[in-house]
């Protein structure tokens, strides 16, 4: 059980790239003024047990489908390379629908926003590559960052400005392409 602080900071990076939480930031604030209050510990909370329980349950509810680690990590950079694109054109390929009946807390923000399938995908693929130990303090890092984010959103946008949170979300788009090529890479090989 050895904790690898590059692998770590590597895993945290990837998982913040692949949230957003920053980018996000003008959809947490539509949500609150929609619906008044967004409780940030529990959606946080919620968001950090969904990612966790799936980087445990993940792989056999895979091999349960007959897919494995490799080939699902394959999907994920696929997964990841076009959110990356998202982030770098500023284009929707992926839209949620958000018209769900539960709180905002829960649904659309600790899942699919926080907890989605890009951040699911992305656990998966890590998995395939880096120690478990190090995933999990890398997740619980993004949960505390996430809270602060939430928690702070409102004060965030007024310092950023609209054009400094395009720039974040550029920059990381730029970021997450290169991991997205890098974990396709790394995986095809061990497939063939």
């Amino acid at each position: 059980m050895e904790l690898n602080f590059k692998d770590i900071f590597t895993a945290f990076m990837v998982l913040f790239a692949v949230i957003d939480i920053i980018g996000n930031i003008p959809i947490i604030i539509d949500l609150r003024k929609k619906v008044g209050h967004i409780q940030s510990e529990k959606a946080s909370i919620i968001a950090g047990g969904i990612m966790i329980l799936f980087l445990f349950v993940g792989q056999s509810l895979l091999s349960l489908i007959g897919i494995d680690v490799n080939s699902f990590a394959i999907a994920g950079a696929f997964i990841l390379f076009f959110i990356a694109l998202e982030m770098i054109l500023g284009i929707t390929l992926y839209k949620e629908d958000d018209d769900g009946g539960i709180t905002a807390t829960v649904f659309p923000l600790a899942f699919p926003l926080i907890a989605g399938p890009g951040s699911l995908t992305t656990l998966l693929s890590l998995r395939a590559e880096f120690a478990i130990q190090n995933i999990i303090i890398a997740v619980i890092l993004n949960v505390i960052l996430i809270y602060i984010v939430l928690k702070t959103s409102s004060k965030i946008e007024r310092i950023i400005g609209p054009n400094g949170i395009k720039i974040i979300r550029k920059i990381f788009g730029v970021i997450l392409l290169a991991i997205a090529v890098k974990l396709f890479a790394h995986n095809i090989k061990a497939l063939f």
